[in-house]
């Protein structure tokens, strides 16, 4: 076992694939970064909003003001093009990883599985020899042109895609999915109105269909892609799958992201042709081919094992809190787990003035946009934050030592809404933490589930 390890980290491949997945990112960071832009969400999200829900330990993550953030998402645009054309690359990777992240640890009610993905794609590159082929880089400092890099450098990059799929998967695998096929019983129906296929979506039966085809495709995929004799029909079924999902739902680019980017596992020779165009098309400096000699140092080993242990344990957290997973969401995020519920609350705050014991109730709209409200209604923590935050803000307007509570109903996967915490609770004085919320009433099914 020793020696094959040994070996591994010692294994070379041609970059083709690396190269082409560099171009294939950036080029779809591009795109969205300026689509964002275009529609208004830098306002909408950033800055019209005064108060914003923070990532545990991250509260002094601040957005900026309007011109800081147009600043931030045109410094993200110049990154994403230099990651493209492969051009001070690794100031461009990690600049890009630096100001995406820092806008995605803004507000966590627009957390999204492939905005985390992105991180962490944008974080891996910086550690790869992208850019020592087909790039500007390249042609300002032959030197650094490589056509074999280290073999472990591609296999990162199809765990990291794996574990989306293969944990999303392995999420799916729960009753209220495969048995009950909630949520898509309630989301399909309100599809039939889609041309040519949208009249199989009234049917129960295509509910349950769809169920267990997506737990199979999540689980499967990955090592269908791996295997060059099912590699055609599984990237067949992921363009499908993906082209289907992003007509049905509202995902934004992720499907196009996850079409584009599983393309690394397809065969060198497939990205050799892709590469030798580009070169052609932009005369990106003659091709010079080297074998180069490579020793993966104890610390880059080091490092992208811890990486990968990480991940892999990461998604499983959940495993440490009881009760159940999509009504605590206690380690719901960061775990690929990819519109498994329907899930929905109504809040109402209540302030009362501990010394006068007068009560009355909060305009969410006030304080939160629809988003964010709609968001936070069903999440613990953010809850917990808001709860503070209005303690704030009323004792501000002269209110004494003020006491929040609230009426919070919850509805997972079309249940009747149920009481998802104590009304009686002064929510501001409860602390956001990793231990168990026990505070959250426990949630219960009715004697057929």
């Amino acid at each position: 076992m020793k020696q094959f390890f040994e070996d591994y980290w010692q294994k070379t491949t041609p970059i083709y694939p690396l190269v082409t997945f560099r171009i294939a990112f950036g080029m779809l960071m591009l795109i969205s970064t300026i689509r964002f832009v275009l529609l208004g969400w830098i306002d909408v999200q950033y800055v019209q909003p005064t108060f914003h829900f923070t990532y545990f330990g991250f509260s002094w993550v601040q957005p900026l003001n309007q011109i800081g953030m147009y600043c931030v998402f045109g410094l993200m645009i110049l990154t994403s093009l230099g990651i493209t054309l492969g051009f001070w690359f690794r100031v461009s990777a990690l600049l890009f990883f630096l100001l995406f992240t820092y806008v995605e640890l803004l507000d966590v009610s627009y957390y999204l599985n492939h905005y985390y993905f992105v991180s962490l794609i944008a974080g891996i590159l910086c550690f790869l020899p992208a850019n020592c082929f087909c790039s500007v880089d390249c042609r300002r400092n032959p030197s650094i042109q490589k056509t074999i890099i280290p073999h472990w450098t591609i296999d990162l990059l199809k765990f990291q895609i794996s574990c989306v799929y293969f944990f999303a998967g392995i999420a799916k695998i729960n009753c209220d999915w495969l048995m009950n096929a909630l949520p898509l019983k309630i989301w399909l129906p309100a599809q039939d109105t889609i041309p040519i296929i949208g009249f199989v979506f009234k049917y129960e039966i295509t509910a349950y269909i769809s169920s267990w085809f997506g737990m199979l495709f999540d689980c499967l995929i990955p090592l269908l892609l791996l295997f060059r004799k099912t590699r055609i029909i599984a990237y067949i079924l992921v363009v499908s799958f993906h082209v289907v999902t992003g007509l049905l739902f509202q995902i934004g680019v992720f499907p196009i992201v996850m079409i584009m980017l599983t393309t690394v596992f397809f065969s060198n020779e497939f990205h050799k042709r892709i590469v030798d165009k580009i070169q052609n098309w932009f005369d990106l400096g003659n091709t010079i081919y080297t074998e180069n000699q490579f020793s993966t140092s104890r610390i880059t080993k080091f490092v992208v094992l811890t990486y990968v242990f990480i991940q892999l344990l990461l998604p499983m957290r959940y495993l440490l809190y009881p009760g159940n997973l999509y009504w605590t969401e206690q380690g719901y995020r960061f775990s690929w787990r990819v519109m498994l519920m329907e899930k929905a609350g109504t809040t109402t705050f209540y302030i009362t003035d501990t010394k006068t014991g007068k009560k009355g109730f909060v305009d969410n709209s006030q304080f939160l946009n629809i988003h964010q409200e709609k968001q936070m209604s069903f999440q613990p923590d953010m809850i917990v934050q808001y709860a503070r935050h209005l303690k704030n803000e009323y004792q501000k307007m002269g209110v004494n030592n003020p006491k929040v509570t609230a009426e919070i109903y919850v509805t997972l996967n079309g249940r009747p809404s149920k009481l998802y915490v104590d009304s009686t609770i002064d929510l501001s004085s409860l602390e956001d933490t990793f231990a168990n919320k026990t505070w959250i009433r426990p949630f219960q099914t009715t004697n057929n589930e």
